[in-house]
């Protein structure tokens, strides 16, 4: 007990006080603001150090937490201390309290653009991929002929692609969920043929001197190795998603969807609402990445990059 540290019983409640501190003193001089800020960020890393160095569970979690709560805290101070106007940059609260109190109209929104959109789009997008790259992968002369114009198909822009999709299919979110697989396919297409090319020569003779067919090389062997591969891709197109469903309502839409709300909030000033909208996006993105990833996980629990 002679040698012990102060542990995080101390520095927790200290992040807390001066996290609290730092908000009441918001309308205080712009001075007292930056050094409670830079205080604030002190206790929350000393908090942090603390319960890494004694080992604590849940230190993967904390971490990001601590760090997300000492941007608020910073982000709140500053802009109530340097009186920054709302249609620059509104403090946490105010964005709190827009996303409160227009709950449903965010609900809409989010089943508009990323269950609808998004969502049907990532599915049909990145199983047609997979499809693809299992012909690419039996037939040489598709990997000659399709990887290259997939190349030149991925580097597309999508602010000239999505009028198209829309003109071609309306402004429902069938349109949105088209210029979603435009953006995930060759993605994923890409992560797919490299992940069942990723065995060596030795383990596919091996399978052939058992007598093993195609589809046996390709169930016992090809696809496991490609499993690190293909989940990496679809982690990848998650966000490629979100931006694609997103980008795609700003060139048409009905009254409804996440980046038709931003672009009418932005031409309105309701920079409470933009910023509620965007919120929404980040943590359906962040939630849909996490799936992918604790998929991941299980699935290649087996792999050295999951080892720990």
């Amino acid at each position: 007990m002679s040698g012990a540290r102060p542990g995080p019983a101390l520095a927790v409640p200290a992040f807390a006080g001066l996290a609290a501190l730092a908000l009441w003193s918001a309308t205080g001089p712009a001075a007292l603001a930056l050094a409670l800020v830079v205080l604030t960020a002190l206790a929350g890393w000393g908090a942090v150090a603390a319960l890494s160095a004694r080992g604590t569970a849940g230190t993967g979690l904390i971490a990001p937490l601590a760090l997300g709560l000492v941007v608020l805290v910073a982000w709140e101070v500053l802009v109530r201390a340097f009186a920054v106007p709302q249609v620059i940059l509104p403090p946490p609260s105010v964005i709190a309290a827009t996303f409160a109190a227009n709950l449903p109209t965010l609900w809409g929104d989010f089943v508009q653009t990323i269950l609808k959109g998004g969502l049907t789009g990532y599915v049909i997008g990145c199983g047609a991929a997979f499809l693809t790259a299992l012909l690419v992968d039996r037939y040489d002369f598709l990997r000659r002929g399709l990887l290259p114009l997939g190349s030149f198909m991925a580097a597309l822009p999508i602010v000239g692609t999505a009028p198209i999709l829309v003109m071609w299919y309306g402004f429902g979110w069938q349109s949105k969920a088209a210029v979603v697989v435009l953006m995930v396919y060759f993605p994923m297409l890409v992560n797919t043929v490299a992940g069942l090319a990723d065995t060596s020569a030795m383990q596919r003779d091996l399978m052939r001197t058992y007598g093993a067919s195609w589809g046996s090389t390709l169930a016992k062997l090809r696809l496991p190795a490609a499993l690190p591969f293909i989940l990496n891709g679809l982690k990848i197109c998650t966000t490629l998603a979100l931006i694609g469903a997103i980008v795609a309502e700003f060139f048409g839409s009905p009254t409804l969807g996440l980046g038709f709300r931003i672009s009418t909030s932005i031409g309105a000033l309701d920079l409470g609402m933009v910023w509620a909208s965007i919120v929404v996006a980040a943590l359906a993105g962040t939630a849909f990445y996490g799936v992918v990833a604790l998929i991941e996980t299980r699935v290649t629990f087996w792999h050295p990059s999951q080892r720990r």
